[in-house]
C-alpha cells in the first residue's frame, strides 16, 4: 500500500494525492509512505523517484543494520522498530530529499501509522512547513525510539520481581530466568546502540546544519537513545551480578553437600575395613572361634563410629 500526504504553502496538510503531484510544485513537501509494498509498488523506487540501486537493495533485503548514508539529492537512514513481545526487528528506510519524505517498511508498524497521524493533527502549524520533511523524519525515529520504552521496562520490572522471589526458588530455575532477561537485553541492544550512533551521526551531519529546529528535535531522541543504552548497560550489570550470586550459592549448597559425604566416608572407611579383614577365608583367625567375637567386633565398630562423629563436631565439620 502506498500513502501520500502533501504539506501545502499555506500550510495545510492533505492526505490521499496522487502519486504524480509531488513534482508539480503544489506542494512545499510531500511524505509518500510504502507499507507492505508489492513488487509492482517497490519497482517505483527505481522507475518514479530514481533512488540508487544500493539504497534500493538495502530496502528490499532487510538485513542491514541501521546507518545514514548520503547521495547527492537525498539522505538514506535505515531504522529499526522492535515487536514488543518478541523483540524481534522490523526495518524501516528512509528517504529524506528536498521537498519529500519516502519511508519504506515491509510491515505494517503501529509506530510509524502514530507519526503519520501526528502529522496530520498539526494542521496550520507552521514548523511543519519550515522543518520540511524533516518533520516527518522527525515523527518516525521519534516514535520509533519511544516504543523502545516499554521493551526497557519490561525487562527491568522482570528483573526486579527476580531479586524479590530470591530463595523461593531452585538456584537452577533463577538462573535459567536470568540468562533469559541477558538475552532480551541483547536483543535490545543490538538494535539501541546502533540506533543511538544514528543519530549521533545525524546530529555531527553537514547536510542539516544551520536547520536549528530539526537539530534539536534530534539532539532530543539522541539523549533517550543515551538513556535507553545506559538503561540496558545497567540490567546487564545487575543480571551478571545475580548470576555470579545464584552460581555461588549453588557452589556452597555443593560444598556442603560433599563435606557431608566426606563425612559419612570418612566414619565408615575404618569399619569397612575392618569387615574387610574378617571376611578373608582364612583358618588360623583366633577371633572367628571366640563366642563372643561377632559381638566384641560390632561393638569396637559402634565405639569407633561415635568417637569419629564426636572428633569431628569438635572440629566444626558439621557447620
Amino acid at each position: 500500500m502506498i500513502r501520500v500526504l502533501g504539506v501545502t504553502h499555506d500550510h495545510k496538510v492533505i492526505q490521499g494525492i496522487p502519486l504524480e503531484d509531488i513534482h508539480r510544485g503544489h506542494y512545499a513537501w510531500c511524505w509518500v509512505d510504502f507499507s507492505e509494498p508489492t513488487q509492482e509498488e517497490s519497482e517505483l523506487l527505481s522507475a518514479f523517484f530514481k533512488f540508487h540501486p544500493l539504497a534500493i537493495e538495502d530496502c528490499l533485503h532487510v538485513l542491514q543494520r541501521p546507518k545514514l548514508d548520503y547521495y547527492e539529492e537525498y539522505q538514506f537512514m535505515v531504522l529499526h522498530a522492535i515487536h514488543p513481545d518478541t523483540l524481534s526487528t522490523v526495518e524501516v528506510d528512509l528517504f529524506i530529499g528536498s521537498g519529500y519524505l519516502v519511508s519504506y517498511h515491509q510491515k505494517s508498524l503501529s509506530e510509524v501509522n502514530q507519526a503519520w497521524d501526528k502529522i496530520l493533527s498539526r494542521t496550520h502549524d507552521r514548523k511543519i512547513w519550515s522543518q520540511g520533511p524533516y518533520a516527518a523524519a522527525y515523527a518516525v525515529i521519534d516514535s520509533l525510539v519511544d516504543n523502545y520504552f516499554p521493551c526497557v521496562y519490561s525487562v527491568e520490572d522482570e528483573l526486579d520481581e527476580l531479586e524479590k522471589q530470591g530463595s523461593r526458588e531452585s538456584v537452577e530455575v533463577l538462573l535459567n530466568q536470568v540468562f533469559a532477561l541477558r538475552s532480551r537485553l541483547l536483543k535490545l541492544r543490538r538494535t539501541i546502540v546502533p540506533m543511538r550512533d544514528l543519530m549521533y551521526r545525524v546530529l555531527n551531519s553537514q547536510h542539516i546544519q544551520g536547520e536549528k529546529e530539526p537539530r534539536v528535535h534530534f539532539s532530543d531522541i539522541y539523549d533517550h537513545l543515551l538513556k535507553l543504552s545506559e538503561m540496558i548497560e545497567n540490567n546487564r550489570e545487575m543480571t551478571a551480578d545475580l548470576r555470579d550470586s545464584y552460581i555461588s550459592l549453588n557452589s556452597n549448597r555443593m560444598n556442603g553437600i560433599m563435606k557431608t559425604l566426606t563425612v559419612i566416608t570418612t566414619v565408615f572407611m575404618p569399619l569397612t575395613l575392618i569387615a574387610g579383614i574378617y571376611g578373608m577365608n582364612f583358618v588360623n583367625m583366633p577371633e572367628l572361634e571366640w563366642r563372643y567375637g561377632y559381638f566384641g567386633v560390632l561393638g569396637l565398630m559402634g565405639v569407633l563410629s561415635i568417637w569419629m562423629i564426636l572428633s569431628f563436631m569438635r572440629r566444626g565439620w558439621f557447620k
